[in-house]
C-alpha cells in the first residue's frame, strides 16, 4: 500500500526548517511527436552554483504538490509524460544537512524519511511515464530523486554521483537502499552503496554512472537536455525500448545475493571494525532488498534512517562534517592572506622519499620551479629521477596530459651548490630527525636565501624554535608537518614558534591551501596536535603490555573508539623504531603522563610484532613478541584498560586546550579527522570522551556544551 499522508502530517518536521533554503519546482510544457506534450519540472534554488539544489521539507512539500498536480493533468490526457532536471550543472546536493541536524527526536527523524518516500514515490504513481534528466552534481537524495522515476537519462560529462550517506552516519533513506540494488543487481549497489563512501566518498561521473546501469541512456553536454527530450519522447511513443542489462535475475537472487552480502560484511569488519553503525544497517537493508515488495523496503528505511539520524553517530558525523566543510576553510589564528609572501619557486632540502613527495606535490599544485639538494651528486640524480618517474606514472593512469607531464619535468631540477637556492621564496627541508643536523642545514641555507624568504620544517617531533636556534632570522621559520602519504593526507600542523611572525605564518597557511590541504596552526610543543594524542594511545597500550597484559587484550581494548587500526597494527604501519622514538620524547616532555618502554626497543629490533601471511594478512602475535614482553605482573582487563585510555586522553587534550596548543577543542578533532583518520561517525576525540564520561571523570565538565549527541 502506497503511503498516505497530507502535508499537515509534516508539521512538526517544517518547523525545524523555518528559514530553508527552498529548490523551487518550476514546470514547463514542453511539445513532443504526434501533438502530445512533456511536463518538464525543473529544480532551481535561485541561487549560483557555489549553493546547489537541496532537498529540504518545504521543497519536497512543494515538489509533492507539483507532482500531484501532473497527476491530474495526466488523467486528464494533458500530458504524457513527466520529467525532472536541474539547474545548469546540478540536480541535486541532498538533503540539507544543517537541517538534518536540528531534528529534535525520533519521531521528527522518521518523518523526514516518510516524506521523501511520500514525495518521491510519487515520481512512480503518475499515471504516465516519469523520467530524471541527471544533468549535474547529484549526491543523496539527488540520486533518489531519478531512482523512484521509471526512466533516467545522464550528461556524459556529470562530475559527481554518489550516495554518501553511510560515510555520515546514515543510510540512502529514499528508496535508494531498495531500488538500487533491484535495478543494477547487488554487488554494482553494494560498490555505490557501502564501498565508494568508505573510499573518501569517491564519486561516480557520469559514463561510470551509466555503465554501471544508473541511468537508461547518455548524451554530450552540448545537447544534453533536447536529446534527453527526444529520447524521452521516443520512449512515450514506443519507438524506444529500454533494456538493463545489469537488472538482478532469478539466479543472481537465489545465490549471488547473499554471497556478495557475506563478502562485504568481512570486508568491513576487517576494514573499520563493529563500531560504525551506518555501513553494517545499510547491508541489512540491501540484503532485505532481494525479496521484499517496494513499500516493505521504503518502511524499513523509514525505521532504519529515523534510529541513524537521531543516534549519537550521526550527530557526530554531521560535528565532523562541518569542521571540515567550515571550520578548515576559515583556520582559527591565521593572519590576513594578503601579508602572505608570493612563492614563485621552491627549494627543497634532501632528495630521499619524503622529499620526493614534497617536490611532486608542490611542483604540480604550485606550478613552479622546484629544486632539490643533498649531499652528493648521486643522490641528487636519483631523487630528481624518481620525481620525473612519478610524473610518467601519472600521465601513464592519465592523471596529467602530455604537455603537462613534459612542463613539469622541465620545472624540476637537483643541485649540490646550494647557492642555486638564492633565489628561492620558500625552503623546506625533508631530512631524518636530529635537531643539530636540522640547524646545521637551515645554518648554511640562510647564507643564499633572501631576507624575505620562508623557512619550514617537516619535523614531527622535535622543537621548531630549538631548529632555528642557528638563525640569523628565527622569525622566518615555521613547522610545516605533513602526513604519510604526502600526496594523500589532507592535513598540514602549521607550527608557530613565539619568534614566527605573521608573514612568515600567513604564507604557510596561504601556500597549504594552494598544495590543497587543510592547515591547522599549532603551538610548538612535543607531537604538536595528532602525535601527541597517538603518543598517549600507543604509550598506555605498550605500557599495559609491558605490565602483563595480552596484546590481544589491548586491542580489545580500543575498539569501541572506532579507529581506523588498532595501536599495535599503527605501530608497524608507521615504524616501530618510529613509534620507540615518538614514546621516547614524549616521555622525555611529559615524564610523569608519558610511559617509555624498553620492550618496544626491543620489538624494533625484531622488527615485527603480528605474525602474517603471505598475502600481509595477520594470523596472530608473533611468538618472538610474546617472549620479548613477558614478565609483567599487573595485567588489567580489556575494560579498565579502556576506561584508563579514555580518562588520558581527556586529560591530555584538556592540558593541550589549556596550553593553548590549538584554538579550541574542534581543532584537535579536525587534527584527528583528516591526519589521523578517525572516522566522521566518532567525530573526532572530544565527542566520545564527552559521550562516554571520561571529561566529567577528568575534569569535572565537557569539551562541548552541551555534549555533541544523540536525541530521543
Amino acid at each position: 500500500m502506497a503511503y498516505e499522508f497530507t502535508a499537515a502530517d509534516f508539521a512538526d518536521l517544517t518547523a525545524v526548517s523555518a528559514d530553508e533554503v527552498v529548490t523551487h519546482s518550476y514546470v514547463r510544457d514542453v511539445p513532443l511527436s504526434g501533438g502530445k506534450t512533456l511536463a518538464l519540472i525543473t529544480l532551481d534554488n535561485g541561487r549560483d552554483h557555489t549553493r546547489p539544489n537541496t532537498l529540504g521539507p518545504v521543497t519536497l512539500l512543494e515538489l509533492a504538490g507539483v507532482l500531484d498536480e501532473q497527476k491530474a493533468r495526466a488523467s486528464r490526457g494533458e500530458i504524457a509524460g513527466v520529467a525532472v532536471t536541474g539547474k545548469p550543472f546540478i540536480l541535486a546536493a541532498g538533503a540539507d544537512l544543517s537541517k538534518v541536524s536540528d531534528i529534535p527526536n525520533r519521531a521528527v527523524a522518521k518523518q523526514l524519511a516518510q516524506l521523501g518516500h511520500w514525495t518521491l514515490g510519487k515520481l512512480s504513481e503518475l499515471g504516465v511515464p516519469s523520467f530524471v534528466f541527471i544533468n549535474g552534481l547529484a549526491l543523496g537524495g539527488g540520486v533518489e530523486i531519478p531512482l523512484n522515476a521509471d526512466y533516467r537519462t545522464i550528461d556524459r560529462s556529470m562530475p559527481a554521483l554518489a550516495l554518501p550517506e553511510v560515510f555520515l552516519g546514515i543510510i540512502p533513506g529514499w528508496g535508494g537502499a531498495w531500488l538500487l540494488p533491484n535495478l543494477i543487481g547487488i554487488e554494482n549497489a553494494l560498490k555505490v552503496v557501502v564501498e565508494n563512501p568508505l573510499k573518501n566518498n569517491r564519486t561516480l561521473k557520469g559514463q561510470e554512472a551509466f555503465d554501471l546501469g544508473i541511468a537508461d541512456a547518455i548524451f554530450n553536454p552540448a545537447t544534453f537536455l533536447e536529446d534527453s527530450v527526444k529520447w524521452a519522447d521516443g520512449v512515450i511513443s514506443g519507438r524506444i525500448t529500454v533494456k538493463r542489462a545489469n537488472a538482478p535475475g532469478k539466479l543472481e537472487r537465489a545465490v549471488k545475493w547473499d554471497i556478495a552480502i557475506g563478502i562485504a560484511e568481512k570486508m568491513l569488519k576487517s576494514r573499520i571494525g563493529e563500531v560504525a553503525q551506518s555501513p553494517y544497517k545499510a547491508l541489512e537493508l540491501l540484503k532485505a532488498a532481494k525479496n521484499t515488495d517496494k513499500h516493505t523496503g521504503f518502511r524499513a528505511e523509514d525505521d532504519a534512517l529515523a534510529g541513524l539520524i537521531s543516534g549519537d553517530q550521526f550527530q557526530a558525523s554531521i560535528y565532523a562534517f562541518n569542521l571540515v566543510q567550515k571550520r578548515a576553510k576559515k583556520p582559527a589564528g591565521a593572519p590576513d592572506k594578503a601579508i602572505a609572501r608570493k612563492v614563485t619557486k621552491v627549494g627543497i632540502i634532501g632528495a630521499g622519499l619524503m622529499a620526493s613527495q614534497f617536490a611532486l606535490l608542490f611542483v604540480r599544485r604550485l606550478q613552479v620551479p622546484v629544486v632539490i639538494t643533498d649531499l652528493d651528486q648521486g643522490r641528487v640524480d636519483a631523487g630528481v629521477a624518481g620525481i620525473r618517474s612519478e610524473i610518467d606514472a601519472l600521465l601513464a593512469k592519465g592523471r596529467v596530459s602530455s604537455d603537462e607531464a613534459n612542463r613539469l619535468k622541465a620545472l624540476v631540477t637537483g643541485t649540490t651548490d646550494k647557492a642555486d637556492f638564492a633565489d628561492c621564496d620558500w625552503v623546506i627541508e625533508a631530512i631524518f630527525e636530529e635537531l643539530a643536523a636540522k640547524q646545521d642545514v637551515f645554518e648554511e641555507i640562510e647564507k643564499y636565501v633572501s631576507p624575505e624568504t620562508v623557512l619550514a620544517t617537516n619535523t614531527s617531533s622535535l622543537s621548531v624554535e630549538q631548529i632555528g636556534a642557528k638563525l640569523r632570522s628565527p622569525e622566518r621559520l615555521v613547522g610545516f608537518h605533513f602526513f604519510n602519504p604526502v600526496a594523500v593526507m589532507p592535513l598540514i600542523e602549521v607550527v608557530k614558534t613565539p619568534l614566527t611572525d605573521d608573514e612568515t605564518l600567513s604564507t604557510a597557511m596561504v601556500t597549504a591551501a594552494k598544495l590543497r590541504k587543510n592547515a591547522v596552526i599549532t603551538k610548538d610543543t612535543p607531537g604538536f596536535v595528532v602525535n601527541r594524542i597517538l603518543a598517549k594511545v600507543l604509550g598506555e597500550a605498550m605500557h599495559a603490555v609491558d605490565t602483563g597484559t595480552p596484546f590481544e587484550v589491548v586491542e580489545q581494548s580500543t575498539k569501541p573508539f572506532g579507529l581506523p587500526m588498532t595501536p599495535f597494527e599503527l605501530l608497524e604501519l608507521v615504524g616501530l623504531k618510529v613509534g620507540a622514538h615518538v614514546l621516547d620524547t614524549h616521555h622525555a616532555a611529559f615524564p610523569d603522563r608519558f610511559f617509555e618502554s624498553a620492550n618496544l626497543h626491543r620489538l624494533a629490533e625484531l622488527g615485527r610484532i603480528f605474525e602474517r601471511d603471505s598475502k600481509g594478512k595477520i594470523k596472530g602475535v608473533d611468538k618472538k613478541a610474546i617472549d620479548i614482553v613477558k614478565g609483567g605482573t599487573s595485567p588489567m582487563t580489556a575494560q579498565q584498560l579502556q576506561t584508563r585510555i579514555e580518562d588520558g586522553l581527556a586529560d591530555e587534550i584538556h592540558r593541550m586546550l589549556e596550553d593553548d596548543v590549538v584554538a579550541a577543542a574542534e581543532d584537535i578533532d579536525l587534527c584527528l579527522i583528516l591526519g589521523a583518520g578517525y572516522p566522521f561517525q566518532m567525530g573526532g576525540a572530544t565527542p566520545y570522551l564527552d559521550r562516554v564520561g571520561a571529561s566529567q571523570r577528568v575534569f569535572g565538565g565537557t569539551f562541548h556544551t552541551p555534549p555533541i549527541r544523540g536525541v530521543a
